[in-house]
C-alpha cells in the first residue's frame, strides 16, 4: 500500500508484471494497433518504444485510440466492481440488520461461501461480524441520544434484551448503563511517562490499555484523557503500581516492541474497520486515504476514513502516522505534524 507518483517506468513495470492493483489508475495504449488496455490486460507485450500511457479510457479514446476487446478498459474494473459490490452488501447489512448470509449472497447473485470470502478479503471482517459492528453502532446512537437501555437495545436489531448483554459489554467495553452516562462508575488508571515523541500518557480499564496519548505536557495529556471519559473515575498512578505501564511506555518508545498488554478498542463499526485496515499497513509503508477507503470496501469515504483516523486513541498502536495524502503529502495527525514526520522517518530507516 505504499504511496507513489507513478512515473512512466513504474507505468510500464505495471504493464509487464500485469498488476491489478494498478487498474483504474492508467491505461496504456499501443501506437502500431491503435488500441488501448488496462495495465493487467493479458495479451501479448507490445514493444516499449510502441507503448504509450493515458490517465483514463476517455482521455486514450480523444487521442484516436480504441478499447481492447480483451480486457475491456472503457468498462468499470474487475475490482472497482467487486469494492462497489461490497458497499452495496455493507449498507444491506446496515439496514436490515436480520439479513442472513444466503440472503446478501443472492442479492450479490453469487454463493454464500464466494461472497463470504471476498467480504472477509476486502473488508477483513465477516459478513456477521460487520452486521454485530453495525448494531452496536445503531446501539451507540440511541445511548448517546438519551434513550432507555432496553429501548435502545430492541432499536438497535438485536433480537432480544438476553442476546445484547452476552456481548454488550465486549462491544461498548462498558455496560449500557456506563456508556449512556459518560462512562461513569468505570475506573480508569493512568500514567505518564518521557519518551522520544515527548510525553506519553497510557491509560488502562479493567479491559486493557484504552488509550495512548501524545503531548508536551502532563496537565494537557490528563485533560484530554478527561474529555475521552468524562464521567469516569481517573487513577493516577504512582510509584511502583504505575510500573506495568510505564514499561508499556518505554515499549511504545522503541517502535519495534510490540505492547505486551490487551487492548480496550473502542469505536463505531466503520471506525473499527479503518483502525484494522491502518494495523495492516507494514511498517515503512504508507498508504493514502483513498487506499484505506478502497481497503474497507467505501472507495468514496475518504473524508470518513481521515475522520477515523482523527478520532484514533492509541497512538502508533494503531498507527494512523501511516496515512499520508494522495500526493505523498504527510498531512495532518492528532497529535502534530512533527510526530507524525518523527515516526515516519524512524520506521523508514528501520526497514532500511
Amino acid at each position: 500500500m505504499k504511496n507513489l507518483t507513478l512515473t512512466d517506468a513504474d507505468r510500464w513495470q505495471a504493464v509487464l508484471a500485469r498488476d491489478p492493483a494498478a487498474d483504474g489508475q492508467f491505461v496504456f495504449a499501443v501506437r502500431t494497433t491503435g488500441i488501448f488496455c488496462r495495465p493487467s490486460c493479458r495479451a501479448r507485450h507490445a514493444r516499449r518504444e510502441n507503448v504509450c500511457f493515458y490517465a483514463d479510457a476517455r482521455e486514450a479514446q480523444r487521442a484516436g485510440y480504441r478499447p481492447c476487446k480483451r480486457c475491456l478498459p472503457d468498462r468499470e474494473a474487475p475490482q472497482a466492481q467487486r469494492m462497489a459490490q461490497i458497499e452495496k452488501a455493507c449498507r444491506l447489512l446496515e439496514e436490515q440488520p436480520d439479513m442472513t448470509l444466503a440472503a446478501l449472497a443472492s442479492e450479490m447473485a453469487t454463493s454464500p461461501y464466494h461472497f463470504h470470502r471476498l467480504f472477509k478479503g476486502a473488508t477483513g471482517m465477516t459478513p456477521k461480524a460487520w452486521q454485530q459492528a453495525a448494531r452496536v453502532k445503531r446501539l451507540r446512537q440511541a445511548l448517546d441520544q438519551g434513550a432507555a437501555v432496553t429501548d435502545s437495545v430492541l432499536a438497535a436489531g438485536f433480537p432480544d434484551s438476553s442476546s445484547y448483554y452476552r456481548k454488550a459489554n465486549d462491544a461498548l467495553g462498558m455496560t449500557a448503563t456506563q456508556y449512556r452516562n459518560g462512562g461513569e462508575a468505570l475506573r480508569i488508571d493512568y500514567a505518564t511517562g518521557d519518551g522520544s515523541l515527548g510525553r506519553y500518557l497510557v491509560a488502562q480499564s479493567e479491559r486493557g490499555v484504552c488509550a495512548i496519548l501524545l503531548g508536551d505536557d502532563d496537565r494537557a495529556l490528563t485533560q484530554e484523557l478527561q474529555r475521552l471519559f468524562p464521567r469516569a473515575e481517573l487513577r493516577a498512578l504512582q510509584g511502583e503500581s504505575a510500573g506495568q505501564i510505564r514499561e508499556a511506555i518505554a515499549r511504545l518508545d522503541r517502535t519495534g516492541a510490540p505492547l505486551a498488554l490487551p487492548l480496550d478498542i473502542r469505536g463505531t463499526a466503520f471506525q473499527q474497520q479503518v483502525w484494522q485496515a491502518l494495523r495492516n499497513i507494514p511498517r515503512g509503508e504508507t498508504a493514502s486515504y483513498q487506499q484505506v477507503a478502497q481497503a474497507v470496501g467505501r472507495p468514496r469515504a475518504v473524508r470518513a476514513v481521515a475522520a477515523a483516523c482523527a478520532a484514533n486513541r492509541l497512538a502508533i498502536i494503531i498507527p494512523c502516522h501511516r496515512v499520508v495524502r494522495s500526493d505523498g503529502a504527510p498531512g495532518g495527525y492528532r497529535w502534530g505534524a512533527a510526530r507524525k514526520a518523527l515516526l515516519l522517518r524512524r520506521e523508514l530507516t528501520e526497514e532500511e
